[in-house]
């Protein structure tokens, strides 16, 4: 997917198109994921969509959620929910950190491989 240590660092127009690209991934995720805990907690919990999508989007940003579930079957979803968005996040924060930082390593080595 990216370029390898013997090829130019990209120019900075490609590098913004990549890092959208990136962005676009990562804004996709987070839609389907709040939708996804949105629809969890409408069904198991009976919550109205505000509601739903108040304590998924909390979840995703890490900060648990507004409710507590009352339904055994909603514990069970905002549990695994819970443990879903950490995942989401850690792999957003990846996504959208890698170009950047095979960028960063990129122009090191090519600058030592062309002062060798």
């Amino acid at each position: 997917m990216y370029e390898i240590h013997r090829h130019p660092p990209l120019t900075r127009l490609q590098f913004l198109r990549r890092m959208l690209w990136h962005l676009l991934f990562v804004l996709c995720l987070v839609v389907v994921s709040l939708a996804i805990g949105m629809a969890g907690y409408m069904y198991y919990e009976h919550l109205a969509w505000r509601d739903a999508f108040l304590n998924s989007a909390m979840l995703l940003g890490g900060m648990g959620p507004v409710e507590s579930p009352q339904t055994p079957g909603g514990k069970v979803f905002a549990g695994l929910y819970a443990l879903y968005a950490g995942l989401v996040f850690l792999i957003a924060a990846g996504v959208l950190f890698a170009p950047a930082l095979h960028r960063i390593m990129h122009k090191y080595h090519w600058q030592q491989d062309k002062s060798s």
